[in-house]
């Protein structure tokens, strides 16, 4: 057994595991995460150890050997991302670079809106959804907070698309992390 096969869980996330359906169910007070699994596991509670194994079956072909050690690594990569994703907290930071580009937090009813003006003849609002949270320090600077990475990293890409940045002026919505080259205009 690898070392990567062999999941460490946090104190504050508390584990179910059903061995006849091959689910498991990761808790914490705040959250919830089920996964149903095609392999069988080990679980140590004691040590706050999960340890991923195949099943055992008497006789099995090279190639189904190999299939179920390729699954068993894909069932680890998404257990330790399930982990993350319940004990983490996830923050993306956009910022608009651009004369008159602005971003600011609407509330209507029950909705949380995010009011965008990018240069275009018209306002863009997007409704934020209800398990993540956006806040402005400033005008040009906006940030998205959630518990699960892939849809934090989605929706800022969702938001970085209504203004990708342009090459030749740098002007649109960029990541905080992201760095443009910017290409040389005409000559004359």
């Amino acid at each position: 057994m690898t070392k990567r096969h062999v999941i460490k869980i946090p104190k504050n996330v508390s584990i179910y595991y059903c061995d006849s359906k091959h689910i498991i169910i990761f808790s914490n007070s705040f959250a919830q995460k089920i996964l149903r699994l095609k392999t069988r596991l080990i679980i140590k509670k004691k040590e706050g150890i999960i340890k991923i194994t195949r099943a055992p079956f008497f006789e099995i072909s090279n190639n189904n050997k190999k299939k179920l050690k390729a699954l068993q690594g894909t069932q680890a990569s998404l257990l330790k991302q399930m982990l993350s994703d319940i004990s983490l907290l996830f923050c993306k930071k956009l910022d608009l670079i651009g004369v008159g580009f602005r971003v600011s937090t609407l509330k209507v009813l029950n909705l949380n809106l995010l009011h965008f003006k990018l240069g275009y003849s018209h306002s863009i609002y997007f409704k934020v959804p209800k398990n993540l949270r956006t806040f402005c320090l400033k005008t040009n600077k906006l940030f998205i907070l959630g518990y699960s990475y892939l849809f934090v990293t989605q929706i800022a890409a969702l938001i970085r698309s209504y203004k990708v940045p342009e090459p030749y002026k740098g002007k649109g919505i960029l990541h905080t992390t992201e760095k443009i080259t910017l290409k040389e205009g005409k000559k004359v």
